[in-house]
């Protein structure tokens, strides 16, 4: 009887699946430290220090029914208009979850990104913010800060998409 083999491969982060992130800003391509997930069509950066909640707020709106793009680190892409994000090939249909593994799951391939949340201390959180927008590879984003941890964050990520498409925001 043959002996039975396992490909066991020893947990390791994500990030030490991928070399440090490139910029190739002349090719229109950069590679960023953030997870993407898509929402009914829109793509969302979820962008943090190491240990901010970027896969743990991914996986809870991934429950919820959004789609996994990139774990940990995205690839930004842009034609002038859109801004675009997929994964890494290395890591892609993969999600950290800290405290099991590295999981594989399904992915989307590319998503046109419509948001970032940076995830900061819920102490760094203003209660009223104006609105802000970050300009990557061009494009201007809407950017929002949220303690990924708190148990409103994956509502408040549907919640600023949603204000966003149907202008919900209140002027002051």
């Amino acid at each position: 009887m043959p002996a039975l083999r396992c490909a066991y491969q020893a947990y390791k982060p994500i990030e030490s699946l991928t070399h440090p992130p490139p910029s190739f800003h002349a090719y229109g391509m950069e590679r960023i430290h953030a997870t993407c997930i898509v929402i009914k069509g829109q793509g969302v950066l979820l962008r943090g220090a190491p240990g901010s909640g970027k896969s743990d707020l991914a996986l809870r709106l991934i429950e919820d029914g959004a789609g996994l793009v990139a774990d940990d680190y995205t690839e930004l892409t842009s034609d002038g208009k859109t801004l675009n994000a997929n994964a890494p090939k290395a890591i892609q249909g993969m999600l950290e979850v800290r405290g099991i593994g590295i999981v594989r799951m399904g992915c989307v391939p590319r998503a046109e990104v419509k948001a970032l949340f940076d995830l900061v201390p819920l102490a760094d959180i203003e209660r009223l913010p104006d609105p802000q927008t970050e300009t990557l590879l061009g494009i201007d984003i809407p950017l929002y800060q949220i303690h990924a941890f708190d148990a409103s964050a994956p509502a408040k990520v549907r919640w600023a998409l949603k204000a966003q498409q149907e202008n919900l925001f209140h002027s002051q």
